[in-house]
């Protein structure tokens, strides 16, 4: 009696409800091919649903890349590494992660820098102990993907502005 849980869907039913999933966001195939998998839709029809998604233009990988990049520096302060790892975690290709990340403006990459960097520095105001206070400021942006030399850098550079 356990079956009545999961709807069956037909080969249509699971592509329109793909190209919905596809329409609201960008979405790489990983993602297609695990929800239609939850869908419990066989291997073949995966293929087939995945090639039509493709051919309709509802999934591009270099899409999803670069809007990943692009959202994540903006919405979550992430610099370029963590959005590297994120993206070869979602089995997007080396060459779509390099033109990904290629395509965000150096002058925007910057500022945003800057920005979560003041922002974490003044975060820490409060923070006696200057060795304490670079550690944590070090590793909160090490942890969102930013290069350690600019980080460093940052760093020195807080320090000379406000002492303390």
């Amino acid at each position: 009696m356990g079956f009545g849980k999961h709807k069956a869907y037909t080969l249509e039913e699971a592509r329109k409800r793909m190209e919905a999933f596809c329409a609201y966001r960008e979405r790489c195939h990983q993602e297609v091919v695990t929800k239609l998998k939850s869908m419990r839709m066989i291997p073949e029809a995966i293929d087939a649903i995945v090639v039509h998604l493709i051919e309709g233009g509802f999934l591009s990988e270099e899409r999803f890349a670069s809007a990943f990049a692009r959202g994540k520096l903006r919405q979550k302060g992430w610099g370029k590494i963590r959005i590297r790892r994120e993206l070869k975690q979602r089995e997007i290709s080396e060459y779509l992660i390099k033109k990904a990340l290629r395509g965000i403006a150096s002058e925007t990459y910057g500022q945003v820098f800057k920005d979560i960097s003041e922002k974490r520095w003044g975060q820490l105001a409060g923070e006696a102990d200057r060795q304490k206070k670079l550690r944590k400021f070090t590793d909160y942006l090490l942890y969102r993907g930013w290069e350690f030399d600019e980080i460093l850098q940052k760093a020195k550079e807080l320090e000379k502005k406000a002492p303390g």
